[in-house]
């Protein structure tokens, strides 16, 4: 189930609400300029699918976003909780860091948490099967996998050199809850 926890960005052990509706989520993170919507994930896909295989399932979907976005490329990041390299890949993620382009995922298999550092609130999102979610460039973010990742996700791009991540130095993102943990 997909759930939004907002806390204070100075407050990281004091939970200041929580929501799981799908059209709460989504008018929360609207305030702040993030999208969230929830689509249809309905192609069976093994977890040794390929990124052509569901690039293809998905055509329809990523042909919409292309339209409404500007996207010119999209590409799929899936990792499994055998993955050799699993630690060191989460590791990647978890410090606060921006994009020069937005960052649009369509996870169309497992889940995977979305911190982003807005307005002195940290809002704690755990994305499900089914989820869209479009970070603003330049938004302050951190991404949770967890420790057994587990998520397959469709990301879109005007220039995946947009996406290359730009660190802030700031140590907010040690002090909220882990996601899976």
């Amino acid at each position: 189930m997909s759930q939004l926890d907002i806390y204070a960005d100075d407050a990281p052990q004091t939970r200041l609400a929580s929501l799981t509706d799908a059209r709460d989520i989504a008018g929360e993170l609207a305030r702040v300029g993030v999208a969230f919507e929830q689509w249809q994930a309905t192609h069976a896909l093994t977890d040794d699918a390929d990124q052509a295989s569901i690039l293809a399932a998905y055509s329809d979907d990523i042909a919409r976003l292309r339209q409404l976005g500007g996207y010119i490329t999209a590409d799929v990041v899936s990792l499994r909780p055998s993955h050799p390299d699993r630690a060191t890949l989460r590791q990647k993620f978890l410090d606060e860091h921006t994009h020069s382009e937005d960052e649009v995922r369509f996870f169309v298999a497992g889940s995977g948490a979305f911190y982003l550092h807005l307005h002195q609130r940290v809002f704690q999102l755990t994305c499900e099967k089914g989820d869209l979610l479009s970070v603003p460039a330049g938004t302050p973010h951190w991404f949770d996998m967890g420790p057994e990742p587990h998520f397959t996700a469709i990301r879109l791009f005007i220039d995946p050199a947009g996406w290359v991540g730009h660190f802030t130095g700031s140590p907010i993102a040690r002090q909220f809850p882990r996601h899976g943990e």
